[in-house]
């Protein structure tokens, strides 16, 4: 019934479009789509494509940048709308959630952000290239159950566990648990730098999410 409209979603994110992710997440909405649906079977697939791409060597770190600007652009609009769906729930946990210092990378990050909140989570996003210390100041400050940590490339990877000592260093762990995430992490390394899970995508994400907070 909506195939079209997905498909459009999914080139919306492919081309890098805000204007047309923004104007089709409108139309979804016009048109009673539920919110999630478009998220998971319209916006993700594209953002999927670009990732793959990327990680073939197809696509740059530009194409990156648009597609994740094209996914904020459609998730602005649809955040209304998943937070009338939400607020008949209470907050499963409050999350601090972003990219850690060096890696600007978004896509994944606003994804995992936007299906969180959808889930029933309140999510403060603290942005890309984050400081270890800016992760454990905001947790304390928002009473954090989670922290998320994302990170695209390996290079960054480190900075993950630079976060994790943070926490340790402040006195937030183990209260405050820590979930990591992109494209190079693993479960064994979320292991080795004492982290509490691994998630290998949004779903994965928002699954570990409510069985730490014991949902």
């Amino acid at each position: 019934m909506h195939d079209g409209l997905l498909a459009a979603m999914r080139r919306s994110i492919l081309d890098g479009d805000p204007d047309r992710s923004a104007a089709l997440a409108r139309e979804a909405i016009e048109r009673g789509l539920p919110p999630l649906d478009a998220v998971r079977h319209g916006f993700v697939p594209g953002l999927d494509e670009v990732g793959e791409g990327f990680a073939k060597g197809d696509l740059f770190l530009p194409d990156l940048v648009m597609a994740g600007e094209a996914m904020k652009a459609a998730t602005a609009v649809l955040e209304p709308e998943l937070q009338k769906t939400g607020a008949r729930r209470e907050i499963l946990g409050r999350i601090v959630l972003g990219t850690v210092r060096g890696d600007i990378h978004e896509i994944g990050k606003t994804l995992v952000s936007t299906m969180l909140a959808a889930a029933g989570f309140e999510v403060h996003d603290v942005g890309v290239d984050v400081p270890a210390e800016t992760f454990a100041d905001r947790a304390r400050e928002v009473g954090a159950d989670i922290v998320g940590l994302s990170a695209l490339l390996t290079t960054t990877m480190t900075a993950q566990r630079d976060v994790v000592r943070a926490l340790d260093r402040d006195g937030l762990r183990p209260r405050v648990k820590v979930i990591v995430g992109g494209a190079p992490v693993t479960r064994a390394w979320a292991e080795e730098i004492g982290a509490d899970g691994y998630g290998e995508d949004a779903v994965a994400a928002v699954s570990l999410a409510r069985s730490l907070v014991g949902r």
